[in-house]
């Protein structure tokens, strides 16, 4: 089985489509030296979706993020363009982003579903239907994964110290800097789709 992974970044989601067993290509417009799966430099709105048993999409997400100072201003609005061009592909796809995207939000995932000590909240539209996830539970010390790791705690009472390392082990991702780990997706997040993906094949 075959995934694509678009607007890839450094590769978390493909990391996940990885583990679940799929063979993984990502592609971003911009140079990803991280990646650890095939990667090709191309526009994800044009590159070609054939061969792929699974498409996976993250379009940038500043344009719809709440809070914090996010400057939207220029941020691409590209999820109805991947949304009409994945609606016409003849192959099944997940559409990921943060909470305040205009996504049908078929699910929603929390790093407590899956064990990890992090809050990073993603909702994801399925052309397949969807999972039952366990309910969050954020009662337990977690870091926040944003900005940058500036050794301080976050704005909850239970937000542990942000560093590269407890980054990178809240998120499940051990090959990414600071930069990239703020823009990543947690592996579990994308493997528990992917599975349900192969369940009902």
């Amino acid at each position: 089985m075959r995934a694509l992974d678009l607007f890839c970044g450094a590769g978390g989601v493909s990391m996940g489509l990885h583990q679940a067993g799929f063979e993984v290509t990502g592609v971003d417009l911009l140079p990803q030296p991280s990646y650890p799966f095939e990667f090709v430099q191309a526009d994800a709105l044009t590159f070609s979706l054939d061969g792929f048993d699974l498409i996976w999409a993250s379009p940038p997400c500043q344009r719809y993020m709440t809070g914090g100072n996010v400057n939207r201003e220029g941020t691409p609005d590209l999820i109805g363009d991947v949304r009409d061009r994945l609606g016409s592909a003849k192959v099944e796809w997940i559409i990921e982003n943060v909470p305040g995207a205009p996504l049908r939000k078929d699910v929603t995932l929390c790093g407590s579903h899956f064990g990890l000590k992090l809050r990073r909240h993603r909702v994801f539209e399925l052309s397949f239907s969807p999972p039952e996830p366990p309910p969050c539970d954020h009662t337990y010390p977690v870091v926040g994964v944003y900005g940058h790791p500036h050794g301080g705690r976050g704005a909850y009472p239970t937000m542990l110290p942000g560093s590269l390392q407890s980054w990178r082990e809240a998120m499940g991702i051990d090959w990414m800097s600071a930069k990239e780990l703020s823009q990543a997706i947690p592996p579990a997040y994308s493997k528990f789709l992917a599975e349900r993906f192969l369940g009902e094949e």
